[in-house]
């Protein structure tokens, strides 16, 4: 007979103390690798969801003005050698070392142009990244097409604009292919077409205003990628929206926080069950002990028949943990997404990592108790029969 079967054995007739100590780690790998999980789902869940609310670094060019505007109000200002930015400083961005993180890239050129009498701020932007850069736009499947027009709520009441009329910019006739419902921002006053026939439009070939950008903020630091950026376009200011971005960080970071904190208590707690229930169970044994020692077993081998019993134990609560723990999140998932369904993050390396840390937590706090055992004097514990 080996030593893992006399461990085994011994687990089998010893059940309620097994299945104290499987309930102690499982309890604590389930938990740990419940909020894992449901941590990284709900930081995609953010993630993901933070892109709809458009973009969160906007670069713009270097200026020496002083903005003469108060809540809504302009009374114009000076321009001093204010620099513009082109279609080439738009590439550097999708250069820069971290562009991987970039979701989403709109140049944009403004201009004032006359419809019927009437002095209207025309946009000229790339619809297809208006998708994640406006996506309270809602263009829906289709999008419009180079040369159609796209109006704000309030520039559509003031020049009676609709779906399908003709709207004269200078030499273009161009024609509506959607109004926007009403977002309390500016986009309400603009209208909107596409970048090059805004160019053309407004006489500035090539130029862009300003350029809106979309970033992964969870994937890194905001600041990281505006230092890159103005290190790519020394001409421009690169600011960040930094209500959207440090919002999602701070949430991210308690949620993390707290991660870290129940999952130590819960380790411990779990440590603390097993290493009570074996010494416990030691003490059981004091006579079983003794015989293995009066019999010709070392000190390493009664060491090594508690510790097989720890390993075993604890490999089956590190895999039935993980499982509880994955059910869990699952369960829990949709309370920590407002109800929404969201995609379960599942990484077979969290597998692995519960069932390795299930294994040497139930070994170190086995190591006391079978050190005390291995120390038993045989003639000691043989009195005890």
């Amino acid at each position: 007979m080996e030593l893992k079967d006399i461990a085994f054995l011994n687990l089998r007739r010893r059940k309620a103390k097994a299945a104290f100590i499987l309930a102690g780690l499982m309890i604590g790998v389930t938990t740990v690798v419940a909020l894992v999980t449901l941590f990284q789902s709900v930081s995609e869940d953010i993630s993901h969801k933070m892109e709809k609310y458009g973009a969160n670094i906007l670069v713009v060019p270097k200026t020496e003005n002083l903005a003469l505007s108060y809540g809504g109000i302009s009374l114009g200002g000076i321009s001093l050698e204010t620099k513009q930015l082109s279609e080439a400083d738009v590439d550097r961005i999708r250069t820069i070392p971290t562009a991987q993180n970039l979701a989403a890239i709109g140049p944009m050129v403004l201009g004032a142009v006359n419809v019927n009498g009437k002095s209207v701020m025309l946009a000229g932007v790339d619809f297809s990244t208006s998708r994640l850069l406006k996506p309270w736009w809602e263009f829906g499947e289709t999008l419009p097409e180079n040369g159609q027009l796209v109006v704000g709520a309030i520039a559509a009441e003031i020049l009676n604009a609709q779906v399908g009329s003709e709207i004269q910019l200078g030499v273009h006739s161009v024609t509506v292919a959607k109004v926007l419902g009403k977002t309390g921002s500016q986009d309400d006053q603009i209208i909107f077409i596409d970048t090059k026939t805004a160019q053309s439009i407004l006489g500035k070939p090539g130029a862009v205003s300003l350029v809106e950008v979309a970033a992964h903020c969870t994937d890194c630091p905001i600041e990281e990628l505006i230092a890159e950026i103005s290190a790519a376009l020394p001409g421009a200011e690169v600011m960040a929206i930094k209500q959207v971005v440090q919002g999602r960080m701070k949430a991210m970071n308690q949620f993390q926080e707290f991660l870290y904190g129940i999952s130590l208590i819960v380790v411990l707690v779990g440590c603390l069950v097993v290493l009570v229930t074996m010494m416990s169970s030691v003490r059981e044994r004091t006579t079983e002990i003794g015989i293995f020692r009066a019999i010709g077993f070392r000190r390493s081998l009664i060491m090594k028949i508690i510790l097989y019993e720890a390993a075993l134990i604890s490999t089956l609560a590190g895999i039935l943990g993980y499982a509880a723990g994955i059910t869990s999140s699952l369960v829990a998932l949709p309370f920590f997404t407002g109800g929404e369904g969201a995609p379960l993050y599942l990484d077979p390396m969290l597998a692995g990592g519960a069932i390795a840390a299930s294994l040497v937590l139930g070994l170190l706090s086995s190591v006391y108790p079978a050190v005390i055992a291995s120390r038993m004097d045989p003639n000691e514990a043989l009195r005890t029969i």
